[in-house]
């Protein structure tokens, strides 16, 4: 999480910088759109993945508060299991996406487009990694301390 706020600040900064370019200098910097979109892409897959380490993603809720002990245990064990699959899914996609665009470059950050693209697979292995915890943590009769509080 703390390298997604130190995101937010460094997005803040290169947008900040860009309308000063642009209204102040008359002269828009023309990386400043580039590197803004790969910084959110970037914030907002990392958030994402503390979601799921704080269990603040959407859930079943409203269902799990209905459901006696032994089988909302059993719910909350498959909805990580399938959050699992779903980081897999990102890893697996997400990766084969990067390394099929690795070729192709960013015109003005001149880095590779694949550079996009590997949040989805870091994302994704924190996801899987943090489902794993929360199944730990089901099993052995135990809760997850949220890391941002």
């Amino acid at each position: 999480m703390y390298f997604a706020v130190a995101g937010v600040f460094l997005l803040v900064a290169v947008v900040t910088w860009q309308v000063f370019g642009r209204y102040v200098l008359n002269d828009t910097p023309t990386w400043a759109e580039s590197l803004a979109l790969v910084i959110v892409l970037y914030v907002t897959l990392l958030a994402a993945s503390v979601g799921v380490r704080d269990a603040g993603h959407i859930g079943m809720e409203s269902l799990l508060i209905l459901l006696p002990e032994k089988p909302r245990h059993a719910l909350e064990v498959v909805i990580h299991c399938l959050t699992a699959v779903f980081g897999v899914m990102m890893v697996w996609h997400g990766g084969h996406l990067a390394l099929s665009v690795m070729s192709y470059q960013i015109p003005i950050l001149h880095i590779s487009e694949g550079f996009n693209h590997l949040p989805l697979v870091l994302a994704g292995g924190l996801i899987v990694l943090f489902s794993i915890e929360h199944v730990l943590a089901l099993l052995h009769g135990k809760e997850v301390i949220p890391s941002w509080h």
